[in-house]
């Protein structure tokens, strides 16, 4: 028997354009820390941020959709694959189909574009396909998630647009460090999906420590990382860059003090407002390292 092919709007949907913005994003910050011209490069940037978006972060989240179709019958049936409109095993082809798509335009881009994004499809799968399935507990799953998101994108960037060299520690050390801010505001993610992770045996923080205390974890995790590049910043002789970092991220705090209270209820609102400051920072502190020597 053939089976129903989804309709376009639901193949759309299965890879979330929502996601697409954060490794865009750090893309896009590994291209200005770089303090390379742009000149004559927009043509290889586009390719970039399109390969960071749309395919890698797309393919991550069909994949994902597929291996998580039992617990998103329970936390969120309306999704493509539990609500029927992606019909059969379509959430498997695609993912196939758009991992390879992925490989294939990161390998005309360059041999290193084409090494992170390896790196970063062999991460979502495991993430979500068993044997490993990295999202069963929370520590590793939300640290693989955090460093594709952040950490990958915005190094693989300052590769593309150095023709190949290596990124300066400072870039490195940034990176890295907003990855690791970046396990707080995965674990946030995680709370609308509590009640399905719990009955399908998903060990993410929220289901492990509750969500009180996951919710403590991640802001802390998120205000550490922060402060740790504000100081950083400083000691480079960017004090201007540290005082922003250092306002956005009191901005944060005053919304965080409200999310403690009632997190199960304003994680969205959290995500909607306190995140943006977040990611924001992440730009002033590629604007700071851009013209260091």
């Amino acid at each position: 028997m053939i089976e129903r092919r989804p309709a376009w709007p639901a193949m759309l949907e299965l890879l979330k354009p929502v996601t697409w913005f954060p490794p865009m994003w750090a893309f896009i910050c590994g291209i200005v820390s770089s303090g390379a011209s742009a000149e004559d490069q927009w043509g290889l940037i586009i390719a970039g941020v399109l390969l960071a978006g749309p395919l890698i972060c797309g393919t991550s989240q069909a994949v994902n959709d597929w291996f998580d179709r039992h617990v998103d019958a329970i936390n969120e049936p309306r999704r493509p694959i539990p609500s029927g409109r992606m019909p059969g095993q379509w959430g498997l082809y695609i993912a196939v189909v758009w991992t390879f798509v992925s490989l294939a335009v990161a390998a005309m881009l360059s041999k290193w574009v084409f090494a992170a994004s390896a790196l970063g499809m062999a991460l979502a799968w495991a993430y979500s396909a068993p044997p490993f399935r990295l999202k069963k507990n929370g520590w590793w799953g939300n640290s693989a998630v955090a460093l594709c998101y952040e950490g990958v994108p915005w190094l693989t960037a300052v590769v593309v647009m150095t023709a190949g060299a290596l990124p300066r520690a400072e870039i490195v050390v940034l990176a890295l460090v907003y990855s690791v801010g970046a396990h707080g505001i995965m674990t946030l993610n995680d709370f609308k999906s509590v009640q399905g992770d719990r009955r399908m045996g998903v060990g993410s923080l929220p289901v492990q420590l509750g969500v009180d205390v996951a919710a403590r974890v991640a802001c802390g995790v998120m205000v550490i990382a922060q402060i740790a590049v504000a100081g950083l910043l400083f000691l480079w002789d960017r004090p201007v860059h540290a005082g922003v970092i250092t306002v956005l991220l009191i901005g944060q705090m005053m919304m965080m003090q409200r999310l403690l209270r009632r997190p199960a209820e304003l994680d969205v609102w959290y995500n909607a407002l306190g995140v943006p400051l977040y990611v924001l920072g992440m730009m002033v502190s590629a604007l700071a390292i851009r013209s260091l020597p």
